[in-house]
């Protein structure tokens, strides 16, 4: 008798204990559930503002970015305006020393020609006239500028630029040059410009 009593109890929990799962997992309460959840989520509606404000934030950062942006665009146009006209303002001073250094030149020729009309001993007057050419060359030479020597030199299209070739005077100026036509410059060892030549063959 208390054997079937007994099981007639176990049996009575695990039917206990069924219902209870059952009852936990019933749709209603599985609903109820998900209703709690929801109500425990954050409205959508709340993050509105929080979108609001980031985007605000946002919008406020490009201005600033380009602020700057137009800014940094505006300087750079003045720098380059300024480089520019420092440029050419340093150029024309350049160009104003190199005149000013060559007047003492010129000054010399206009002495030599007002005196070549009244000259009579021609040996003064070519060595008045030699007397400037060193002083120009001895400007040309402060300016970094140097004759390129050609005569007799074998040519160099370096440096030479051949104008016409004749038959040679002598058998060692074959391939040599014979006669200058035009004097070629070095500017601080590059070449200013190319001596024109005439070529023994």
């Amino acid at each position: 008798m208390t054997k079937k009593s007994d099981t007639s109890d176990k049996q009575k929990d695990k039917k206990e204990v069924k219902e209870e799962v059952i009852r936990e997992e019933r749709p209603e309460d599985l609903q109820e559930e998900a209703a709690e959840t929801a109500e425990e989520a954050e409205d959508p509606k709340e993050n509105v503002p929080k979108e609001a404000e980031k985007v605000d934030e946002l919008t406020e950062k490009l201005a600033d970015l380009q602020d700057k942006y137009l800014r940094l665009s505006a300087e750079y146009d003045n720098f380059r305006k300024r480089t520019l006209k420092e440029k050419i303002d340093l150029q024309q001073t350049a160009n104003a020393k190199l005149l000013m250094a060559l007047l003492p030149v010129a000054d010399d020729f206009d002495r030599a020609l007002q005196w070549v009309d009244e000259a009579t001993d021609v040996k003064s007057l070519k060595e008045g006239m030699q007397l400037i050419a060193g002083k120009f060359s001895g400007f040309l030479n402060q300016q970094g500028v140097k004759e390129i020597e050609v005569t007799h030199k074998p040519f160099d299209t370096d440096v030479h630029e051949a104008v016409t070739k004749i038959p040679a005077p002598q058998k060692k100026l074959r391939g040599k040059v014979v006669e200058v036509v035009q004097k070629g410059y070095y500017l601080n060892d590059k070449v200013l410009r190319f001596a024109k030549v005439v070529i023994g063959e």
